[in-house]
């Protein structure tokens, strides 16, 4: 089970806010009146006004708790990318920015939509929830939209038997963690004018399969695909699940890479 960050954010706005207005409602008016009727020298009085420990630290926090989980659950929210489904897009070690608002805003925790935004489209790289564990967030790009018949045979995707042109773009030169795809087949793809680096894995086989995309539901696929766990294998994303589009790495941290890759940082995602 994930560490849900969300549910301990909620959590801790909420006892911070509450603690500070049963204070200011209750208990404040009547610190500042035995402050004026107790006859006491000044440094008694002092104490006297002094907050309890309690309530100064949810008065100094509460603020940066609101304004973390606003900008977290509504604007942008970072990721780390564990593994190398999606290279060369996005390699392990970047941190992401992932857009919350483009696709609606969803209240924290139990996810329901208060504002619907735009559709998601074909060719967008989106955080969703894992349908299978809801706790795990997964990251892939969407090439399936509702209705369509998606097809994927031979290293080739189809849309609507319309085979999805790929370009080769020579040897893939892989390094740090990412070295196991070294000498990998790089490929550029063409979804709906969304022009994409793919690696495919000639001598390696690969789930085949022809479906349709429910009403509500997106066919996701990895960049790397002959290593990725997508829609192939375990169905689709249903629209409820969709966290937020990824459009770019803030930072990128490799151990095995010797560190900050910083050619990296900065790097709007397509």
């Amino acid at each position: 089970m994930n560490f849900d960050f969300s549910a301990l954010l909620v959590f801790l706005t909420f006892l911070s806010g509450i603690i500070w207005l049963l204070d200011s409602l209750f208990f404040a008016a009547k610190r500042n009146n035995q402050k004026k009727t107790a006859v006491k020298d000044d440094a008694e009085g002092s104490e006297e006004l002094k907050l309890p420990l309690i309530v100064e630290y949810a008065k100094s926090f509460f603020p940066v708790f609101f304004i973390v989980l606003i900008l977290r659950s509504f604007i942008f929210e970072p990721f780390k990318i564990p593994s190398g489904s999606m290279m060369p897009t996005l390699l392990i070690g970047d941190f992401i920015l992932v857009n919350k608002y483009d696709y609606g805003l969803r209240l924290p925790v139990v996810h329901y939509k208060i504002i619907k935004n735009k559709t998601p489209a074909r060719g967008d790289i989106v955080v969703f929830r894992y349908p299978e564990d809801p706790s795990i967030p997964f990251i892939k790009r969407i090439v399936g939209l509702p209705g369509d018949k998606v097809s994927y045979y031979n290293k080739t995707l189809y849309i609507n038997d319309v085979s999805v042109t790929q370009v080769l773009n020579g040897r893939y030169n892989a390094y740090g963690s990412g070295f196991m795809m070294d000498g990998a087949s790089l490929r550029v793809e063409n979804l709906e004018d969304v022009k994409h680096e793919i690696l495919v894995s000639p001598n390696r086989s690969s789930q085949e399969l022809e479906t349709v995309v429910p009403e509500g539901q997106y066919f996701v696929l990895g960049d790397n695909r002959d290593n990725s766990k997508d829609s192939r294998y375990w169905g689709f994303v249903p629209d409820e699940n969709l966290v937020g589009r990824a459009f770019m790495i803030w930072m990128n941290w490799d151990g095995e890479n010797g560190g900050i890759d910083f050619k990296r940082i900065g790097t709007i995602l397509k």
